[in-house]
């Protein structure tokens, strides 16, 4: 039995993956997963039950009992829309500390699997193609500078009318990628077969065409 294709694209904090995913999944009539949405909904389900982000297996349990979903472009754990309270900077840092726990990890791997239906899947994650999608149609790592993430990031907090420094926001990127890189259960890397995205000095309309074309240059 055929499975439905997977476009799985990686990539470090803040390098435009997430937009890039989205915008993919639309143009091709795919449905698109949200991994790091997962993780950020673990940690406000740990937030809200008052638990230790160093306790990993009491994590992983709370997040088999988790009931998640998205629709249109929304995020809801346990029926509640949380789109914007899991994307807070404090709820990132803290989703990736939920995330170097190997329970954590793979009591999400089933539900991550369970988005690839009909007619196909963009996954967006920083383990997609490496660990959860290794049989993927195409592999994309995305990534920029720091400097051009922390630039992007800072931009779209300000349009949110959060304040922020750029100083601030680079020394937590550069954190972030040191602790993705080195966490013993899948480090943030470029794995086999990947297609590198350069994206500083490309518009997002830029990197979505480069993205389409291999893909469709996959299925020849």
């Amino acid at each position: 039995m055929n499975l439905p294709p997977v476009i799985a694209i990686d990539g470090p904090t803040a390098s435009g993956k997430g937009t890039v995913a989205s915008l993919v999944a639309q143009k091709l009539g795919f449905h698109y997963l949200d991994s790091g949405a997962l993780y950020r909904l673990v940690a406000l389900g740990c937030q809200k039950h008052g638990l230790d982000p160093k306790n990993g297996p009491e994590i992983a349990e709370l997040a088999k009992k988790l009931v998640i979903s998205f629709k249109n472009g929304q995020v809801f754990l346990n029926l509640e829309d949380v789109t914007e309270a899991i994307r807070s900077e404090s709820m990132g840092l803290l989703a990736s500390q939920i995330a170097v726990h190997p329970e954590v990890r793979q009591a999400l791997v089933s539900i991550q699997h369970g988005f690839r239906t009909t007619p196909g899947l963009v996954a967006d994650g920083r383990d997609m193609a490496s660990v959860i999608f290794p049989d993927a149609s195409l592999k994309v790592f995305l990534t920029a500078t720091p400097s051009a993430r922390a630039e992007r990031r800072h931009k779209q907090l300000i349009a949110k009318g959060i304040s922020a420094k750029l100083p601030d926001l680079l020394q937590d990127l550069q954190e972030r990628d040191a602790r993705d890189s080195s966490r013993g259960t899948a480090p943030l890397f470029m794995t086999d077969g990947a297609k590198l995205l350069e994206t500083s000095e490309l518009s997002i309309d830029q990197a979505v065409k480069a993205v389409l074309d291999w893909y469709q240059g996959s299925l020849k």
